[in-house]
């Protein structure tokens, strides 16, 4: 009687992750024991509390603190499990790298102090929901022996979290300063990462889940550390040479990955300062006439496109030669890489032009004019992604690399000036995103678009290096220009057999994306043959991919567009 209570906290959603977390666990040598460890007992951790906020469908235990999207689980397990299986996963194939000599010593070292602070943030972030689950319940005599037990296993958890990660800190560094310093460092992220999470789902509520959240906040926190550890290791120079900041976890980026770093989170800050700004210059007070108000947008937008442009031209700029040393200034560095090809990347250029200028009219006026289902239009641009970017990847893969970075700023610049309505665009904007929009946008923030294209760049720049498995940078364009298309047309035309009596997902049309997308893999790998890749992948082992993501894409509530890419990218680097 012990395993079928034990199961029936067993859904579909935790089996899959369950599978994913055995797969990287199994994959990883004896030298990563202590990551291995840590990734485990983080998933427990993470699986009794998703448990216990779960556990009553129809009471939400963090309503009293913030509002998440509504109709879907919190998502606390995929959101904890899912940046840290990636950056072992990686950690593995690196170590693949070192033992072939074509990976240094200090790009392994730095990949393992950011999965130690990736750890730290998904840690610290459980234990807040931990803390807030507790409070809950005080004053409450609880007489649900699972959830009693829940918590002493919770507390458990968090002991020998704390516990894995100080001995193998130690066993690293051997109780000196750097040791002090490491975990001071990996102890940071994970504050900031529990202040950033409430933040977030307070400042966006009914915009996430739980889980979306968690992922979002610790890819904020590992991403922005990162920039700041490049920012104080060319300000502190000195520290290298006094033992402080070791030589190896100071690696040197490319110019691409610098440029892409300095606009996005230029971006992603530019908010703040901008909010700053209207508030000293009193553009928040409220304006009777008609005249008035519109004097007052004028002088809004102006400052509005002042500030972008000083930001993109002068601010950016400075800081990227500050930590990379560019010969000249970024932007002429961007012109000469463009032009340094001129026929292979302007002929590429045309095309995506030409294409995306085609499909968004087309879409668009079906969209206002037809009664076909927006699940069903929304994945033609699952399908044009797979026409705009295959060719690219294949062909040019580091202009690839420059143009997501340039359309991720212009995507943050537009949803920048739908959300503060900044004239003349505000408003066209806001009504064009709505045209393709769904029960996962909201008024407050449209992420569709930045999830379908971050699904398919975040691949393609983790493989950025060392990269032995030719098809992880494909992994999003795979999985969502083809998996998720197939399985959302085949499902919605012949889908009889649900995999749930709620959900409306088919068996299928998983089938239908798990085949996609293994007859993708079997064109796509002669294609990469051509260009000197070796296919050095067992196909069983990407068959286990391939049906574990194409699983999670048919059980989980959570933002498919965000989760799938990096569970695929992750089992395609084992």
């Amino acid at each position: 009687m012990a395993v079928p209570a034990a199961l029936q906290w067993m859904n579909g959603e935790r089996g899959v992750l369950v599978l994913y977390i055995a797969r990287i666990l199994y994959a990883a040598p004896i030298s990563l024991l202590a990551e291995s460890i840590a990734l485990g007992i983080l998933s427990l951790f993470a699986l009794s509390l998703e448990i216990s906020a779960d556990h009553d469908h129809d009471h939400d235990p963090f309503s009293r603190f913030f509002k998440t999207r509504p109709g879907v689980s919190s998502g606390i397990l995929l959101g904890a499990v899912t940046l840290p299986g990636l950056m072992l996963s990686r950690l593995i194939q690196m170590l693949r790298g070192l033992s072939l000599n074509e990976v240094g010593v200090a790009e392994l070292e730095n990949l393992q102090l950011q999965y130690w602070a990736t750890f730290a943030s998904c840690f610290s972030v459980l234990v807040c929901f931990h803390v807030i689950l507790q409070r809950q319940d005080n004053g409450v005599p609880s007489v649900d022996s699972c959830s009693n037990w829940n918590k002493r296993f919770s507390l458990s958890c968090i002991a020998l979290c704390a516990g894995i990660c100080c001995i193998a800190f130690s066993a690293k560094y051997q109780f000196g300063w750097q040791m002090v310093f490491m975990l001071l460092w990996v102890v940071f992220h994970g504050l900031v990462a529990s202040k950033l999470i409430q933040r977030i789902l307070r400042t966006f509520p009914a915009c996430v889940s739980i889980g979306e959240a968690l992922l979002v906040t610790s890819g904020l926190v590992i991403y922005f550390g990162d920039m700041l550890q490049n920012t104080v290791a060319k300000i502190f120079g000195y520290w290298t040479s006094l033992g402080y900041l070791p030589v190896q976890y100071v690696v040197k980026r490319s110019e691409i990955s610098t440029i892409i770093q300095g606009m996005t989170v230029g971006l992603l800050l530019f908010p703040l300062f901008l909010k700053l700004i209207f508030q000293i210059s009193g553009h928040f007070k409220f304006v009777d006439s008609s005249r008035e108000r519109a004097n007052h947008e004028m002088k809004k937008s102006f400052i509005f496109y002042a500030s972008l442009a000083f930001l993109l031209i002068v601010v950016i700029p400075l800081w990227m030669q500050f930590v990379h040393d560019f010969h000249m200034h970024p932007l002429f560095w961007v012109l000469d890489f463009v032009f340094s090809e001129p026929l292979k990347t302007l002929s590429l250029c045309t095309y995506w032009i030409a294409l995306i200028y085609a499909s968004v009219t087309r879409f668009y006026d079906i969209s206002k004019n037809s009664k076909t289902e927006r699940i069903l239009l929304r994945k033609y641009y699952h399908l044009m992604a797979v026409v705009i970017f295959v060719p690219a990847l294949i062909l040019q893969p580091e202009f690839l690399d420059l143009a997501f970075g340039a359309a991720l700023a212009v995507f943050l610049i537009l949803e920048i000036i739908r959300v503060w309505r900044i004239w003349p665009l505000g408003q066209l904007v806001h009504q064009f995103m709505n045209a393709f929009t769904d029960h996962r946008d909201s008024e407050i923030l449209v992420i569709s678009h930045f999830s379908l294209l971050l699904g398919c760049a975040l691949p393609i720049w983790l493989s950025s290096g060392f990269n032995d498995r030719p098809l992880a940078p494909f992994a999003g364009i795979l999985s969502l220009g083809i998996g998720d298309t197939m399985a959302s047309m085949v499902g919605h035309k012949y889908g009889v057999l649900r995999w749930s009596k709620t959900g409306k997902k088919t068996i299928e049309g998983t089938a239908a994306g798990i085949t996609s997308v293994l007859v993708a893999c079997s064109v796509l790998l002669p294609l990469l043959a051509t260009t000197g890749y070796i296919f050095s992948q067992h196909w069983f082992s990407l068959l286990v991919a391939v049906t574990t993501s194409g699983l999670l894409e048919a059980y989980t509530a959570q933002l498919d567009n965000a989760f799938i890419p990096l569970v695929f990218y992750s089992l395609l680097c084992l």
